[in-house]
């Protein structure tokens, strides 16, 4: 890598940047940046407290709102320049550490420029559409129940807890006396499809219509008593509701695609256990993480 031979005020401004990351990037320009600020006469702009904002804002207190958060966040700025100038008097920005880890800021946001470029240029509406089109044909339409349960030991506890039902006794007030689940709210389970349960509990659930009640149901958690109180068929969610979870599928697997072409075009060694540098194996999108991995990148589901 060619090393910054630029001036020390051009790698303070470097370091500055660094420090803001991928806010910085995001910040708005405007062609003639309001001054809030001048320390030893250089400014600082409005441009500049709505990237720290961004950089720092998500550490802040939350009760520090309003016109005091901006108050901080320009005194963090102030602090900022008033350090750096001293750093930079001090010579500690020309030190071989100071370029090493420079490069790798520098490296860093440019990084972050092209992926940010890519990402925008990838998520067309066109793109969107197609990544929520694939989605919902994986994602078809499936019944779902809401039912509740009184979960027992024993066969003949099982037997009880129905008779008492049968005669008349509210389930749920009898699932709240006698249920060992600890986290049903008078047995309840909620809404759920038949893939979530337990095979012998899914199947003795999904015969009830509403307002029926099964006989005992051994399940490995114990002896069910279920009742189902609703049934319905849950459909994808409109394209509108996923939107920006599309949005983020398409960027994302668009910088993940580039990352993998970057890595076949490369020529890339690495140290061995004997520190012999020996050339990398061509990746395959297996071994490259995909846009699928982090949560919030992964195609739209149903929530």
């Amino acid at each position: 890598m060619t090393r910054l031979t630029s001036t020390p005020a051009r790698r303070l401004a470097f370091a500055l940047a660094a420090a803001l990351g991928a806010a910085w990037l995001a910040a708005p320009a405007h062609a003639d940046p309001q001054v809030v600020a001048k320390v030893n006469g250089q400014p600082i702009t409005a441009d500049d407290v709505a990237a720290a904002m961004q950089d720092i804002g998500p550490g802040l207190p939350q009760k520090l709102e309003g016109p005091a958060r901006q108050k901080y966040v320009l005194d963090y700025l102030i602090d900022l320049k008033l350090a750096a100038d001293k750093a930079k008097a001090d010579k500690l920005d020309q030190s071989a550490d100071f370029a090493r880890r420079l490069d790798y800021y520098h490296d860093k946001l440019a990084m972050e420029a092209l992926l940010s470029e890519v990402g925008k240029a990838a998520a067309t509406d066109e793109a969107e559409h197609k990544a929520y089109d694939e989605a919902a044909k994986a994602n078809p339409p499936v019944e779902e129940i809401h039912a509740r349960h009184i979960l027992v030991p024993t066969e003949e506890e099982a037997k009880a807890a129905l008779e008492r039902v049968k005669k008349g006794e509210d389930f749920a007030k009898v699932a709240t006396e006698l249920s060992k689940d600890p986290a049903g709210d008078g047995g309840d389970l909620g809404w759920f499809t038949k893939d979530r349960m337990v095979p012998e509990f899914a199947d003795a659930a999904f015969k009830l219509q509403p307002g029926q009640v099964s006989d005992p149901v051994k399940s490995q958690f114990g002896w069910h008593i279920i009742k189902v109180e609703e049934r319905r068929m849950r459909n994808f969610p409109p394209f509108e509701e996923l939107k920006d979870q599309a949005a983020r599928y398409v960027a994302q697997k668009a910088q993940s695609d580039l990352i993998l072409q970057l890595h076949t075009a490369a020529k890339i060694e690495r140290a061995n256990e004997a520190g012999v540098l020996v050339p990398e194996p061509a990746p395959t999108p297996a071994a490259t993480p995909s846009a699928d991995a982090p949560a919030d990148a992964a195609k739209p589901k149903a929530p």
